[in-house]
């Protein structure tokens, strides 16, 4: 993201924040006591994701762990306090200019008083509790495809199971016990292979070499082994750190590469977008033996039709979140041709994971954590 990007989103979340905030202080009944808690709460509220980014490799690990979960929690419960907000606020200006409704009964219901306020906040964290058993609860997707070529030689044909995550965003927010119970789950399939799509990291591996998740890496059972892509989070959190933690894992991180795995199928991973230089497919893809089946991580799911061009037999993608929560789903449904799902373009076979982890609060209002079970000619 550009400096002045970066600039604007900032001034436009301290705006909200200032919204939201002086309408609670209005709502809520004048006490010192109510104010001042009040303005604490907003400053703790508002300066933690920004202290643990800024600061957040320099402080032990907990604390920064502390600091990131707030943080980036309020931003999704800000969002609905601001939309509840600005519905009602655009409710009664709407009566004032069309007279819909006597000034008096709309007031009643749009001005700002404790029992609104009351009934607002209990709103907001029925959603958020909700969110989070949504968070908690990884869904299984299963998707069978069938493609029209063979895995492994004339004498013995098999099918292939493949186990796909995408966006972990392992670190401050997602921790160790968290992540090894994924592995859990993805051991119960039995696999013949892991493939993940991209943003392993979440924006340091400092947390992730202080709590040694490497080792955890390690207990993925997988015969053909764990491949990945990196995604733009990998980037995010230092390309270089992120390389060589990675390494550590015993993940083979695929950048603009290609491995033929068991002389039976290939996989190719493209580097993120985040590098204006990855090489295009086409090139990556050249010289391969088309009667293999050829698998492609890449992270962000653009252009979807440069798989099919270039004769992708699966690709899976990542990236999207699916917006994580309602509704900034609608955007990530305008921006992309498929942001969450299976899409079949001629016979190149696409999924778009909504992600097995998540950025930042733990809330899924409106979509998934999804791990996804891809059995190949079965």
């Amino acid at each position: 993201m550009k400096p002045i990007m970066i600039i604007i989103v900032f001034i436009l979340y301290l705006l909200v924040n200032f919204y939201v905030f002086h309408h609670v202080w209005i709502a809520m009944p004048p006490t010192t006591i109510g104010r001042v808690s009040l303005i604490a709460f907003a400053v703790i509220a508002v300066s933690s994701f920004f202290i643990s980014f800024i600061a957040g490799d320099v402080m032990p690990v907990w604390l920064t762990s502390v600091l990131y979960k707030i943080g980036t929690a309020w931003f999704f419960i800000l969002l609905y306090f601001f939309i509840i907000m600005a519905v009602k606020d655009l409710f009664g200006l709407s009566n004032r200019l069309l007279h819909f409704m006597p000034s008096d009964a709309i007031t009643r219901y749009t001005k700002d008083n404790w029992v609104g306020l009351g009934l607002m906040v209990g709103f907001v964290a029925l959603v958020m509790v909700c969110g989070y058993l949504k968070y908690r609860w990884k869904v299984r997707v299963e998707v069978p495809i069938r493609i029209e070529k063979t895995i492994g030689d004339s004498t013995n044909i098999k099918p292939l199971r493949i186990v796909a995550i995408s966006d972990l965003h392992l670190g401050y927010g997602i921790g160790k016990k968290e992540f090894e119970g994924w592995i859990d789950l993805i051991n119960a399939e039995h696999p013949d292979i892991v493939l993940i799509a991209g943003d392993i990291i979440d924006n340091s591996v400092h947390p992730l070499n202080e709590g040694n998740f490497a080792e955890s890496f390690h207990k993925i059972k997988a015969p053909m082994g764990i491949y990945a892509c990196p995604g733009n989070h990998e980037y995010i959190s230092g390309l270089k750190e992120s390389l060589n933690f990675i390494e550590k894992t015993g993940v083979h991180l695929l950048r603009d590469s290609v491995v033929e795995v068991d002389s039976c199928i290939y996989v190719v991973g493209r580097d993120d977008k985040s590098n204006p230089n990855r090489k295009p497919l086409k090139e990556l893809v050249a010289g391969l033996d088309n009667s293999k089946p050829v698998i492609l991580l890449d992270h962000q799911p653009f252009g979807l039709e440069e798989a099919e061009e270039n004769s992708i037999d699966l690709q899976i993608s990542g990236h999207t979140h699916k917006g994580q929560v309602w509704p900034i789903s609608l955007i990530t449904g305008w921006m992309y041709e498929k942001d969450h799902g299976f899409i079949k373009k001629g016979n190149t076979n696409i999924y778009v994971s909504s992600g097995i982890g998540i950025w930042g609060g733990k809330f899924r209002i409106g979509t998934q954590s999804e791990y996804v079970v891809i059995d190949v000619n079965k």
